[in-house]
């Protein structure tokens, strides 16, 4: 069985530099995965013809520079990020050779080949944030799964890191005694919610 070697990371990406690239339903799709998980995300958006989804987003989001034309070589310019979105896999191709070049990071809507990396499926609740990837195979499967970790994980799951981000705090001794006392304080909480969860059913 081959094994799953994508690296795991949380971008800050409110510090970055956007491109996307198809403004049409797969776009729309792309940006709000971006604007959901960080509103204040720095993104540019080129499109020949831009859906009126696209553009609802846009009002939203003083953000998001919308740009009706078709891709130019120079869009590329300053950016950190590049998400492409068309029906047309020629230009992506042509797009990615050049990404490369500049060692621009790309995503290309349903062609994982081309991809250096992948938008895997979100759970957040809070400050809790979970990716879940399945390596470009099923993301109904990825779906699947968020659907199911959305359900058993405690809807109070941030008030648990907030007093454990106080509790940390105030915790003293050396490093391991601080790590069995945050690993016995949170078996308790977890206990005692999937204690709930059993009488609830």
């Amino acid at each position: 069985m081959k094994n799953n070697l994508l690296f795991p990371v949380f971008l800050k990406i409110e510090k970055l530099n956007i491109l996307l690239v198809g403004a049409g339903y797969v776009g729309t799709e792309k940006l709000n995965a971006l604007l959901s998980n960080c509103p204040d995300a720095n993104i540019m958006v080129v499109a020949d013809r831009i859906s009126d989804s696209v553009s609802r987003l846009a009002v939203k989001h003083w953000n998001v520079r919308l740009v009706q034309r078709r891709f130019l070589f120079s869009d590329l310019l300053k950016k950190d990020l590049v998400f492409l979105a068309t029906d047309d896999t020629s230009l992506h191709k042509r797009i990615v050779i050049e990404t490369r070049k500049q060692q621009i990071l790309t995503n290309v809507a349903d062609t994982p080949e081309l991809c250096d990396f992948y938008l895997g499926s979100i759970v957040q609740k809070g400050n809790l944030k979970i990716g879940i990837s399945t390596n470009g195979k099923s993301p109904t499967v990825a779906k699947r799964i968020r659907e199911y970790l959305e359900d058993i994980i405690p809807d109070n799951i941030n008030l648990l890191l907030e007093n454990m981000c106080q509790f940390r705090d105030r915790i003293k001794g050396d490093f391991k005694q601080k790590v069995d006392k945050l690993n016995e304080f949170t078996r308790s909480f977890l206990e005692e919610n999937n204690h709930g969860k059993i009488h609830q059913n």
